[in-house]
């Protein structure tokens, strides 16, 4: 219990929840809309859905704060390609976070003279170059697990293995699933680094169909932040699971 008060004291543990409620209405939505006498209900998971939208623009007023704060800190990475994914990425992430602000601004009806549609376009944008830009970053880190698995079994087998014991049809077969076990191995290995994949994987499908390169349907779309505010919640539950910058 003492752990669950700590969470939601946090901005960000109480945006994570409102967060997954809100994907969790929008996929409820998706399965009883073509349901016969669902309707009053499908009413009520939409108007939760965008309360719940509407109460997480206050939660990500400060957000800005953060993204600049780590920016600052990517830019210390000793590693340079993530120092220069994390940190173009949090710029990225700087820009959105301001035009979800001007956004929050507008709907509000503080101003009615800001362009919603245009701001909103530079939001997605920005918001979809930051994930692809992190999702490099994960990709490399894969890639350097995979890499000191394949070297430590490399090195273990060097004295037992049998060059002539396999023919290259043999080779050709296992490649695949040598490198489907190395890409499970790493990923168990490192579960912050698996986090922070699907979460980023999951989350990148919103910004893919409101650009219109690749359409999802609100089933998918709310499956895949259901599933990314799980990741997020983890992680902001247990700090020790969020992907450390080195």
């Amino acid at each position: 219990m003492d752990a669950f008060i700590r969470f939601t004291n946090q901005t960000q543990g109480r945006d994570r929840l409102f967060r997954a409620t809100q994907y969790t209405c929008m996929l409820l939505r998706y399965l009883l809309e073509p349901k016969a006498g669902k309707e009053k209900v499908v009413m009520k998971l939409k108007k939760l859905e965008s309360s719940v939208s509407t109460g997480r623009k206050w939660f990500r007023l400060g957000n800005v704060v953060h993204a600049v704060q780590s920016t600052e800190q990517s830019i210390h990475a000793t590693d340079p390609v993530p120092r220069l994914c994390l940190t173009l990425a949090n710029l990225n992430r700087v820009v959105y976070f301001i035009c979800d602000t001007i956004l929050w601004v507008r709907s509000v009806g503080l101003t009615m003279s800001i362009n919603k549609e245009k701001w909103q376009t530079w939001a997605t944008r920005h918001y979809y170059y930051f994930l692809l830009l992190s999702l490099v970053r994960d990709l490399y880190e894969i890639s350097l697990q995979m890499g000191r698995l394949a070297h430590d079994r490399a090195t273990r087998e060097k004295s037992s293995q049998n060059p002539f014991g396999y023919s290259l049809a043999d080779e050709e077969t296992e490649w695949l699933q040598s490198f489907l076990l190395l890409l499970f191995r790493s990923l168990k290995q490192h579960p912050p680094l698996l986090l922070d994949t699907v979460k980023n994987l999951c989350d990148i499908l919103i910004p893919l169909d409101q650009m219109g390169i690749y359409r999802s349907n609100p089933g998918i779309i709310g499956l895949g932040g259901l599933v990314s505010s799980v990741a997020g919640i983890i992680t902001v539950a247990y700090p020790q699971m969020k992907l450390k910058i080195l």
